[in-house]
């Protein structure tokens, strides 16, 4: 074989290597761009009628009254585990009496918006993204399509606009039971003063804390519905196609969720 014939393979190879990365970039902003367009649509859907009433009230007992308990268990762990490590390190300075109001910081500020936003998508999201996604292979979408309705209308907003209403309440749900868990930890277990405690918590939250915690959580549950929802509703290749775009639903909003995070706090700090 002659050098001739060889050099292309190699070029060929450099280039496929090098283009790789590009390739890559612009595979994610077309998706970034569906994914975008597929929530303009459901906005602009949301207030045109027929609307879909019943569909509204499945996905908010589904969103919210499903994802209760769990929120809830997993609210009350998470205080009671940062109550034990704020409490240790407060205590070498003698600081340990304003644990409450600390907890009660850290919760309404970041922990609930962004924990419960988590622990919904886990639960709801994936079912989203799973749900969409078996109608789309099995045609079903198509199916609605030909009766003349709109399958963003009729799938796509109620859970949008159930996932901004009920993160929110989740969320406040979330600090409840997380303060709850810090109570037992901070007065039963380690003897601080209850009216220290619930002192602490009146100086430190207010309410533009309350405020920046219901304002994440509402672009969560914005986010997190728009995303796995564009993931189920351009699936394809049948059921291993349909898993994979639940996997990739969940990872995209879990990473959605925190780079949101970071530039709600910004924003909402310096107002």
């Amino acid at each position: 074989m002659s050098d001739a014939e060889v050099q292309p393979t190699v070029l060929d190879w450099v280039l496929e290597f090098l283009s790789r990365p590009f390739v890559a970039a612009l595979r994610g902003l077309d998706d970034l761009g569906a994914t975008v367009m597929l929530g303009a649509s459901a906005i602009a859907w949301l207030f045109r009628r027929p609307f879909r009433f019943s569909q509204f009230v499945n996905s908010l007992d589904f969103i919210g009254v499903g994802s209760t308990f769990i929120v809830s268990l997993v609210g009350l762990f998470t205080g009671m585990a940062f109550t034990v490590s704020t409490i240790v390190g407060f205590r070498q300075f003698s600081a340990e009496n304003m644990v409450g109001g600390v907890v009660a910081l850290a919760l309404a500020r970041e922990l609930a918006p962004v924990l419960a936003a988590v622990v919904v998508t886990a639960r709801a999201g994936s079912t989203m993204a799973s749900e969409l996604g078996n109608m789309r292979v099995t045609e079903q979408i198509d199916a609605i399509t030909t009766m003349g309705v709109s399958p963003i209308q009729y799938l796509v907003v109620p859970r949008m606009l159930g996932s901004v209403l009920m993160v929110p309440l989740l969320s406040v749900m979330f600090g409840i039971a997380g303060m709850g868990g810090s109570y037992v930890v901070a007065v039963a277990w380690q003897g601080i003063d209850p009216g220290q405690f619930f002192a602490k918590v009146q100086q430190f939250l207010h309410v533009p804390d309350m405020r920046m915690c219901l304002t994440k959580s509402a672009v969560f549950g914005l986010l997190v519905s728009v995303i796995c929802c564009k993931k189920g509703f351009h699936a394809s290749g049948g059921a291993r196609g349909v898993g994979e775009a639940t996997a990739k639903g969940v990872v995209a909003s879990i990473v959605a969720i925190f780079a949101a995070d970071y530039v709600l706090t910004t924003l909402l700090t310096d107002l």
